[in-house]
């Protein structure tokens, strides 16, 4: 074999080899952040989606619930219901049942005045899954029943009635096996896409969502920097293959000179011709833009598993004004972080009227023991005085009835003190205090600073507060084996403030088991958007609660 033939074969070959090794390791690791990447935005799509559905359900099953509807059938003619699932209280999907096989999640509540069936709106699911933020242009979500066919319209088929389409696709069998799938799939339509799926987590329900983007679209980048690799590899071979013929026209000395050339290019000098010199920046720019790329991509991957596990505090910084995805990702960030918001909201809202209808009812049963027993047994007490002729029995029965007269007025003073809205929280507070000082020992002393002329305190705010100072000084006189009571109740510009103290033995918060009576006062803090503050150490057990004043 000649010199010249060697030298090409030899330097080709290794040029051929370094690069390619280079590129299918660059062209690797992009492909893989891309598509971790891809399944972490796709994932944080599905759980938005899945928890945006469950909650509508819910809320729609607690609203149906709780509404006082006319018992009747549904419409036979569209809808043909089995006995088994008449029978059956809870969420259920009807689809298999409706005359049209149209996608139907229904509510059954049976009950003593007889069975109650209720539609959901399936927009309100529809307008949820068509949600497409961060999905590309082939993104979809959709929900597929127990039976493997869609409960949700398909984007790619608009006209078909989604039962029709069999969905039993190898992420959808894990999904209801209870594996949460992700990776690359065929779908429905028998395309490969980037998919993740999770069981709708509603009793007898059995619907599994899934979020998918198709694989071609994803990887267009991949395409183009492949296309770029190949390009380049081609292009440096070439240059290669003019240098080594270059080369090998120095007859008198070629090895020396491959020698020299390799030395000079080991040390990085790539000064030899101008052609070398631009094609190694190229390359050198092309890593320096993958290395950037690299960093974005894990800084965008990292923030997208920060949202798919809820922590929603977490900040990403866009790379430019043209970084979409980070765009996208913000924006499904701030949506979750209104979802929480809102759910937190409605939690709150729901305890303040359960608060509030409990307050009533203990109200109402205070009226009807003072206005509807109360004038009865006075009443008897007349008859009593003016009818019964024998003295000692009137006597007997007159101490009797004043008994109970009095015990009805403490019953519906405990329910609801009327005290409380004539005069307000002080004086409420000051007379049963009074009270129970006539019933303990424990020195217990009250300071009412409120203001007795235009207090601002509201009426269902003096309720909480005295239920709250009912609560404190029954744990006191049960558990803390206290000698001293003290409470103070100040009205200021901003906030009314509650200050409650005794000495007995305290508790250790840390260890503690809380019980019901803590929770319900700090339930009562929190449904008046007020704070707490709790101090039990022995000898020193304090509480400071402030209330915002409302305006």
């Amino acid at each position: 074999m000649s010199i010249r033939t060697l030298i090409l074969i030899i330097i080709n070959s290794l040029i051929a080899m370094v690069i390619a090794l280079l590129s299918f390791s660059s062209y690797k690791e992009f492909s893989n952040v891309l598509e971790d990447r891809v399944l972490q935005q796709l994932n944080s799509i599905k759980t938005l989606k899945k928890n945006q559905i469950e909650h509508l359900i819910k809320s729609e099953w607690e609203r149906f619930e709780s509404a006082d509807l006319n018992y009747k059938n549904i419409d036979s003619t569209v809808l043909i219901l089995p006995e088994s699932i008449k029978n059956n209280n809870g969420i259920h999907d009807f689809t298999a049942f409706h005359i049209d096989k149209k996608t139907t999640i229904g509510f059954v509540s049976r009950s003593k005045k007889g069975t109650k069936i209720k539609i959901l709106d399936y927009n309100k699911i529809k307008n949820i899954l068509f949600e497409r933020t961060g999905m590309g242009n082939s993104g979809e979500s959709y929900l597929v029943g127990k039976d493997f066919r869609l409960r949700s319209q398909s984007r790619f088929y608009p006209d078909r009635t989604p039962y029709t389409l069999s969905v039993k696709t190898e992420n959808v069998t894990k999904a209801f096996q209870g594996i949460s799938g992700r990776g690359v799939f065929e779908d429905y339509r028998g395309i490969e896409v980037y998919s993740v799926s999770g069981l709708i987590e509603i009793p007898n329900l059995n619907m599994v969502i899934l979020s998918e983007i198709d694989v071609d679209e994803v990887t267009i980048l991949l395409k183009k920097l492949k296309e770029r690799l190949v390009g380049l590899t081609l292009a440096i071979f070439l240059l290669a293959v003019i240098i080594s013929l270059f080369l090998t026209r120095i007859i008198t000395n070629p090895i020396k000179n491959m020698q020299k050339s390799l030395r000079i290019m080991a040390e990085g000098d790539y000064n030899q011709t101008n052609e070398f010199i631009k094609n190694s920046d190229e390359i050198a720019e092309m890593f320096a833009a993958l290395a950037n790329l690299k960093v974005a991509l894990q800084g965008a991957v990292k923030f997208a598993s920060d949202i798919g596990h809820m922590n929603l505090n977490t900040d990403y910084q866009l790379k430019s004004s043209n970084d979409l995805l980070g765009k996208s990702l913000l924006a499904m960030r701030d949506k979750l972080i209104e979802y929480r918001n809102n759910e937190e909201n409605a939690r709150i809202l729901s305890k303040r009227m359960l608060v509030n209808g409990m307050e009533n009812e203990r109200r109402r049963l205070s009226r009807e023991l003072h206005d509807g027993v109360g004038p009865y047994l006075t009443s008897l007490k007349h008859y009593i005085e003016n009818k019964v002729e024998n003295e000692l029995k009137k006597t007997e029965m007159k101490k009797i009835v004043d008994d109970t007269i009095s015990e009805i007025r403490l019953m519906s003073n405990a329910l609801m003190p009327s005290s409380i809205d004539d005069f307000g929280i002080g004086v409420t507070l000051t007379n049963f205090i009074e009270s129970l000082k006539k019933s303990t020992k424990v020195a217990i002393e009250f300071e009412d600073l409120t203001q007795q002329d235009n207090s601002k305190i509201r009426n269902h705010q003096a309720i909480n507060l005295f239920r709250i100072s009912q609560e404190l000084i029954n744990n006191s006189l049960k558990h803390s084996n206290a000698k001293n009571i003290r409470i103070t109740l100040s009205e200021f510009d901003e906030f009314i403030s509650l200050f409650y103290f005794d000495d007995g033995i305290g508790f250790d918060i840390s260890t503690v088991k809380l019980g019901s009576g803590i929770i319900n006062i700090k339930e009562r803090v929190e449904i008046c958007n007020g704070k707490i503050e709790i101090n039990a150490t022995p000898g020193i057990t304090t509480f400071e609660i402030e209330l915002p004043v409302e305006l």
